[in-house]
């Protein structure tokens, strides 16, 4: 058998009430972090676009395009919301995927699950095995072949899996809708700091949501009979195939996942803990700092890093200028950004004081690791470094289910009421309880004008 009817077998046979309690609650939590996401992400330009062309171009239906009481087909609202979460970098991550399951994952599930009434049993394994095959085959990369190491390369996969488990689909047409996501997926060659482009805060990101429309399309076309090279994960050239395979149990990898507690990416947060950590300890003022020195890993060097970003999306790739809104208006004011923080002098000053630095040792734990260290320059000649940090949110240093509930209270605040606030915190609870109704719901409300 190829390796995509291997994970089309694997993925139609495993039973939704199956998943341990450990694996649900993960499931849940990534719902939560999901959510949140979207709702900060909701107003910014490049959402706004999705939505509009997607109204347009795909029609009504059954899936709702989460609080605004609108619905739409279940790819045209999976683009919709996956469009929002991906926004402002503010969606989950795996560290060796180096990429955004959730944000693609989380859209798709709850659009099929909106649409046909899935239970939470469904919904929650859909999510889990979505995250399991997106991540197995994203760590199964080969980097000499394959250049770019976006997640809407992978990404692609997870959307086909997730909704087929909800679909049940066969898994001869799941295979080759694994197949057909694969070949159809966005290129992303250009873009990001794996591309050969240089601009890279632009709306197009990780080809994430795109990603969610080839992999749903890819499932719809393989259940009418459409073909795909079911051989493509097979290759050693272009994947590690035997571990995409390997060990098909319980779908793990989504409790490895990280939660973001600043909304830029992620190699710039163990800089923005590093400082924190030390403004927990000492007495630093803006004003007596000369500059700041970051020492981390080359990749972190290889986004824009831009002074004087004039988009959020280009605020989220640059390093020092996180590094200002860190330091001049605290390190909450990053959850999320905000066009606050555009145009401001006093970040543009700061940001150019920002120095940036390839630490050999700390280069050499990459991609297992990210990490940095922060040293302070101050105007009386003292410098004050941090340790080695690495970013809050991964297992070593996780952020919990009350970490996420105040993180969904505290960034979305300016979006929901404290009423709405309170009716979504309470389905998340029902559906940490299984059962889903509630929060399928609650999405279909208008509760963002």
């Amino acid at each position: 058998m190829y390796v995509t009817e291997i994970l089309a077998e694997y993925l139609a046979n495993y039973p939704s009430e199956a998943l341990p309690p450990d694996l649900r609650l993960s499931a849940t939590c990534c719902i939560v972090d999901a959510v949140t996401a979207y709702v900060v992400g909701c107003d910014v330009p490049s959402a706004r676009a999705a939505r509009a062309v997607a109204r347009h171009d795909f029609g009504t239906g059954r899936a709702s395009v989460w609080f605004t009481g609108e619905c739409l087909g279940v790819t045209a609202a999976a683009v919709c919301n996956a469009a929002s979460a991906s926004a402002l970098d503010f969606d989950d991550g795996h560290r060796a995927a180096r990429g955004h399951p959730g944000a693609a994952v989380i859209p798709v599930a709850l659009s099929v699950a909106s649409a046909i009434g899935s239970s939470a049993d469904d919904l929650l394994t859909a999510i889990a095995l979505g995250y399991e095959i997106g991540i197995r085959i994203a760590v199964a990369q080969n980097p000499q072949a394959i250049k770019s190491r976006q997640s809407g390369r992978w990404t692609g996969y997870a959307a086909a899996a997730t909704a087929g488990h909800l679909y049940r689909t066969d898994p001869p047409a799941l295979a080759h809708a694994l197949a057909v996501a694969g070949v159809l997926a966005p290129n992303q060659e250009a873009n990001g700091s794996s591309g050969y482009a240089n601009l890279t805060g632009n709306d197009v990101k990780e080809g994430i949501p795109w990603s969610v429309v080839t992999g749903l399309t890819a499932l719809r076309l393989a259940e009418r009979g459409f073909t795909g090279p079911l051989d493509l994960l097979d290759h050693a050239s272009h994947f590690n195939w035997p571990s995409i395979i390997a060990d098909l149990g319980d779908p793990a990898e989504i409790s490895r996942v990280y939660f973001k507690p600043y909304s830029c990416c992620r190699y710039i947060h163990p800089a923005l803990d590093a400082f924190a950590a030390l403004s927990e300890v000492a007495d630093i003022r803006t004003e007596q700092i000369a500059s700041i020195e970051v020492q981390t890993f080359q990749w972190a060097l290889r986004l824009s890093n831009t002074v004087s970003p004039r988009t959020l999306t280009e605020i989220q790739y640059s390093l020092p200028y996180c590094m200002a809104i860190a330091v001049v208006d605290g390190p909450a004011a990053l959850a999320p950004v905000g066009n606050a923080q555009l145009d401001r002098p006093d970040l543009l000053e700061f940001a150019r004081k920002v120095h940036l630095s390839v630490n050999p040792e700390i280069d050499a734990r990459f991609p297992t690791e990210t990490l940095a260290r922060v040293c302070l320059q101050m105007i009386d000649g003292r410098l004050i470094t941090s340790k080695v940090t690495s970013p809050r949110g991964d297992k070593a240093r996780p952020l919990a289910w009350e970490d996420l509930v105040n993180k969904f209270s505290a960034a979305t605040r300016g979006k929901l009421s404290p009423k709405a606030q309170y009716t979504v915190l309470q389905a998340f609870e029902a559906l940490k309880k299984g059962d889903a109704a509630p929060l399928l719901q609650r999405l279909r409300m208008r509760l963002i004008d």
